[in-house]
């Protein structure tokens, strides 16, 4: 397998977001997200770890981009802090935060590196979560005057955007489960986000159409094959409603089809129930790509006693298959069988890998980073892609999580997913084998 198996046009990129690479939480003018809040809740983030100065991107953003071109990716994804722009989260516009995206986009262009830019990453502003976040009805409003300043600043220079990362994650872990921030739990405030990400994100895509002339607009989705543990009908049904959640929570919305409620009774009678389920013409928008984001497939087996969804993970260290530091599975045939599925939309007309990469216990010796186990997996996954689009799936680009190692949300900076091994005391970066793979698989394009 080489780079160029996949076309001279297909795009190669590096993924990172703001949070977890830029640092200066309480500088130049940012107003405080939700993560900075909620990072210093006690043990919410492993070893009470902080994104304060992740990896200081937001000082070193010149010579990670020259990392980005050295490592020969064509793409850079990044994410746009809502309340470094908009400290409040609407209202008064922060200058300092304006300019600072203006520089990051400029270094790319001038290092011939086409900038993605991701709306939102997660960070929402503290001052907007005060007021219920994306569980009150009056996000949606607020959501549409950061999009319409993103777009009306950047649009000129930017083409490709990206309106949500991964909402089911932000939604589910965030307003139903409380792992992540905010920490809000509950059925209700996550059918209530979950009601107004899917507006926001058809929102965000009509306003860039209106706004940015020659946009390429699209959102992303975490996807995991589902896989039930037996045969049994239980096993089956039990993995049929994770797959309503996980997989297709958010696709149909967007493509017109509205929340699966066919298939799971829980969600039809919340449909007919809770008086925010509506608007499923406002739901959708035709992207141009879908962004998909894998990571592990879930086997899960029926369980009576978990209330709702009655169905629980089969880790894969039980079921002694190989995994990452996280305890994801590898499995690089269900990452071809989830690529298969989205795909099976007709309204999906074209399909961007955003997000794929894994952690491993790097360990920086003698000023090098042997990470065997990364490349290995990149190379079963970037196969299982060719597969599919050797099959005729329109897939138009692939992006390596991450850059470098950082700050991994409720993991902190425990979870090493990089190519670039970063020693947070120092900010020193170090590329590892796997980044030197990944130069060694591009240079034929470059």
């Amino acid at each position: 397998m080489r780079s160029e198996d996949f076309g001279k046009d297909f795009l190669w990129g590096i993924a990172t977001a703001a949070t977890q690479i830029e640092g200066a939480v309480n500088s130049y003018g940012k107003g405080p997200s939700i993560w900075d809040v909620f990072a210093k809740r006690h043990g919410k983030i492993k070893n009470g770890h902080r994104p304060e100065f992740a990896c200081d991107f937001y000082h070193q953003y010149k010579s990670d981009i020259a990392l980005v071109k050295a490592l020969g990716f064509k793409v850079f994804r990044f994410s746009i802090s809502w309340s470094r722009i908009l400290p409040l989260g609407k209202g008064k516009i922060n200058q300092e935060g304006i300019d600072f995206y203006h520089r990051v986009i400029d270094e790319c262009l001038l290092n011939g590196i086409i900038p993605f830019v991701t709306l939102y990453h997660w960070d929402l502003p503290e001052n907007l979560s005060k007021n219920g976040g994306w569980s009150a009805y009056s996000i949606n409003a607020d959501f549409n005057e950061f999009v319409i300043l993103c777009a009306k600043t950047y649009g000129n220079k930017v083409k490709n955007w990206i309106v949500l990362n991964e909402p089911f994650g932000f939604t589910s872990l965030g307003y139903m489960l409380g792992v992540h921030a905010p920490g809000e739990t509950g059925l209700t405030n996550f059918f209530a986000a979950a009601q107004h990400a899917a507006i926001a994100q058809a929102d965000g895509g009509r306003i860039l159409r209106a706004e940015v002339t020659n946009a390429n607009i699209g959102t992303t989705f975490s996807c995991s094959e589902v896989i039930p543990y037996t045969e049994s009908d239980a096993d089956i049904i039990a993995a049929k409603r994770v797959d309503c959640l996980m997989n297709r929570f958010f696709i149909e919305p967007t493509l017109g089809l509205g929340f699966p409620t066919a298939d799971w009774d829980v969600l039809e009678k919340f449909a007919i129930s809770h008086s925010t389920w509506r608007h499923k013409e406002r739901m959708t928008f035709d992207f141009d790509f879908i962004g998909l984001q894998n990571y592990f497939p879930l086997t899960v087996k029926f369980n009576a006693f978990i209330p709702v969804i009655q169905a629980w993970e089969v880790k894969a260290k039980s079921r002694k298959k190989p995994h990452t530091k996280m305890g994801w599975e590898i499995n690089a045939e269900s990452f071809y069988n989830i690529i298969k599925q989205f795909a099976s939309y007709p309204n999906v007309k074209e399909i961007f890998i955003t997000e794929n990469g894994a952690a491993f216990n790097d360990k920086l010796k003698d000023g090098k980073v042997q990470d065997e186990e990364r490349i290995e997996y990149f190379k079963l996954y970037l196969s299982a892609m060719l597969k599919a689009k050797n099959e005729g799936i329109n897939i138009t680009g692939y992006m390596a999580w991450t850059l470098m190692d950082n700050f991994e949300w409720a993991e902190g900076y425990n979870a090493r997913f990089g190519l670039i091994y970063n020693d947070f005391k120092t900010q020193v970066r170090t590329v590892k084998q796997s980044g030197y793979w990944w130069k060694e698989f591009l240079t034929v394009l470059n």
